[in-house]
């Protein structure tokens, strides 16, 4: 036997409730229009008969608020991190821009302001190219013979000596560093007056050989040029004396040889030569200086002065 289907309610109580709840929503929308302050006051009743009481429904809703605006704090903390990343870096570019200025500025201003002979002018030049190999330590500036730069003459940077002229051309000249193995260099040790001289080995640290008494000098002792044979002007600061690893003794250079950018060439002036040495000590005065021995016994026996230019009587 087949079952039989009773009557279906379910459809038409769905469809009513269906319909009331479309009324009352329809009901409270308008009641919620209504501009009134008799509505206004009922509904800000009804607010404080519900709200607080659904609390537990508003949480997810907060915590998917606070979700949603940690990830656009988020974001904005992320583009604000990548333009100061951009920032720093161009930053970082002038930085680098300034110290360099700083240094050359400060290079500068050591240049004005070494103490040197005031009789020996001084032309500036930038080091154009370092030349330096494993077997010659050389420079080239961009000062030449149009310059006045002349072979020879000493070469500063703002602290000491940095070697010599060894090369003149038009607008470039050549600088044979006080490294170079062909480099020798008279020296004096102070405050002992110790002479020495100075051989360079293609090492930051040269050798000081020859000295007069090794007994008398110590590290640390200041080491100026002694002015012997004329190449370079005396008094000139080259370094301080320092113990090599090898227990030899070397000098501690007073120039950065690392950062060699501006040096000075000095325009030394060679001395007038002494033609009567004997006119020196007379202090001009033509005629000898204490007693002379008389020529033959014949004038001793005499008696004859010999300082007397008058005639015997």
């Amino acid at each position: 036997m087949s079952r039989t289907k009773g009557p279906d309610f379910a459809t038409p109580v769905r469809r009513i409730l269906i319909a009331v709840m479309v009324l009352l929503l329809a009901a409270l929308f308008l009641f919620w229009r209504i501009d009134s302050p008799r509505a206004e006051r009922m509904r800000v009743a009804m607010i404080d008969a519900i709200v607080p009481r659904m609390e537990w429904a508003l949480v997810p809703v907060t915590r998917v608020s606070e979700m949603v605006a940690g990830f656009q704090s988020y974001a904005r903390l992320h583009q604000q991190n990548q333009e100061l990343r951009r920032e720093l870096q161009r930053m970082s570019a002038w930085k680098e821009a300034a110290v360099q200025l700083e240094q050359e500025n400060s290079k500068l201003l050591a240049l004005n302001n070494v103490r040197i002979d005031p009789a020996l002018t001084s032309v500036t030049g930038m080091v154009m190219v370092d030349s330096g190999s494993a077997f010659r330590q050389s420079v080239l500036l961009n000062v030449g013979s149009r310059d006045g730069v002349i072979e020879g003459w000493a070469v500063m940077d703002g602290l000491g000596l940095v070697g010599r002229i060894a090369g003149v051309g038009r607008s470039t000249s050549r600088v044979v560093l006080l490294t170079d193995p062909s480099s020798r260099l008279p020296v004096v040790v102070q405050p002992t007056g110790e002479r020495a001289l100075l051989t360079g080995d293609n090492t930051a640290l040269p050798l000081l050989e020859f000295v007069e008494s090794s007994d008398n000098v110590r590290p640390g002792d200041r080491v100026v040029t002694s002015g012997d044979g004329g190449v370079f002007p005396a008094g000139l600061l080259v370094g301080q004396v320092a113990q090599g690893s090898d227990g030899r003794m070397r000098l501690l250079m007073a120039a950065d040889y690392g950062r060699l950018e501006f040096l000075r060439v000095l325009r030394s002036h060679p001395a007038e030569a002494v033609a009567d040495s004997a006119a020196v000590v007379r202090g001009g005065q033509a005629g000898p200086i204490g007693p002379q021995l008389p020529d033959s016994p014949v004038e001793a026996a005499r008696g004859t002065d010999p300082l007397d230019t008058g005639t015997l009587q």
